[in-house]
């Protein structure tokens, strides 16, 4: 089956990549919104134009467009856009969101395509576990809830992540994979990558107990580098 996978540059759209491969699904397109404004409901902001590097280390090709990243209305940018690719499904990276499956669903049923969540309703714990143990380099670059401060910017997630994310779950709610947008992450390398993305400057934003890593520049270098 011919798909293309939605992707943030974050861990679930990578990890749901990661399983579309294994699966055998022929990954023709990577799909990527750029919201216009930082309260977008569906898709990333800060670091969103990274996609490009993304998809550049994969070596898959990237189709994008921009989008208002008002409620509702941004779904319909992103069926446009579907609506142009000759694939006969969509893989997400959904984990619990109601939210973001059932509209993924829905625009899937409009354009009589397949809708594939890879990662649905498993255990965060062990997709995070998973993540690790396939040696994803993913660094967490935004905090937006209670319990985090500024030295979660930057880090890797390793099982000592794993343990202090479960530990803020316990102590104010925190979803442990942040798919409530309680953090945001970018993957440096993955098992798919051909090549991985090496951040050259960054700035640090933070204001009102929370914040984000601004990539402002990045490139990719061979894996053995």
């Amino acid at each position: 089956m011919h798909v293309a996978v939605l992707v943030t540059g974050g861990k679930d759209s990578a990890l749901a990549l990661h399983r579309a491969l294994k699966l055998g699904y022929k990954v023709k397109y990577l799909v990527t919104m750029l919201p216009q404004r930082e309260d977008s409901w569906m898709f990333h902001f800060p670091n969103i134009r990274l996609a490009d590097l993304f998809a550049e280390a994969a070596d898959l090709p990237l189709v994008k467009a921009e989008t208002s990243g008002v409620k509702e209305l941004e779904l319909e940018d992103l069926k446009r856009l579907l609506a142009t690719l000759d694939i006969e499904g969509v893989v997400s990276g959904a984990i619990s969101s109601q939210y973001q499956k059932k509209r993924i669903d829905k625009i899937c049923r409009e354009l009589n395509l397949r809708s594939i969540a890879p990662l649905w309703q498993e255990n965060s714990i062990k997709l995070l576990k998973e993540i690790i143990n396939l040696n994803f380099d993913t660094v967490i670059v935004g905090v937006y809830a209670l319990g985090f401060d500024q030295s979660w910017l930057g880090r890797r997630i390793d099982l000592t992540t794993l343990n202090d994310l479960v530990r803020l779950n316990e102590s104010y709610g925190v979803s442990v994979v942040g798919e409530g947008g309680e953090y945001e992450t970018l993957v440096l390398d993955a098992p798919f990558f051909k090549r991985r993305i090496h951040l050259l400057q960054i700035e640090r934003v933070w204001e009102d107990h929370s914040g984000y890593l601004l990539v402002k520049k990045a490139e990719l270098v061979d894996k053995g580098a």
